[in-house]
């Protein structure tokens, strides 16, 4: 059987997204079509925070994206060590990631 013919992808940066956006909190929720993620930066003692951005993927997307992170995971720690996750509300820690199921 033959190889599928890999195409190269050429993706452009605009250096106003190549300066990226700080989030340590995210927000996910889905409906039966497409998953919604909002990265948001929470600031210490602020009752409010601000959606920094917000991805839009289909569920297949986002299952590769989960499988892509799971990889890059494992590389960077077999480079930097284990990464230790941080107790929730403890001091000088930030907020955890919040899988959030929402509209399903």
């Amino acid at each position: 059987m033959a190889q599928p013919e890999k195409k190269e992808i050429k993706i452009e940066l605009p250096p106003e997204v190549a300066q990226g956006k700080y989030a340590n909190l995210a927000v996910i929720s889905h409906g039966p079509a497409e998953f919604f993620l909002d990265m948001i930066c929470l600031a210490p003692s602020t009752p409010q925070a601000k959606v920094q951005s917000r991805i839009i993927m289909t569920p297949e997307n986002v299952k590769q994206l989960m499988f892509a992170l799971q990889d890059n995971i494992r590389k960077y720690e077999a480079t930097f060590g284990e990464i230790k996750p941080r107790i929730p509300g403890a001091s000088g820690t930030t907020p955890p990631v919040i899988p959030f199921m929402g509209n399903n």
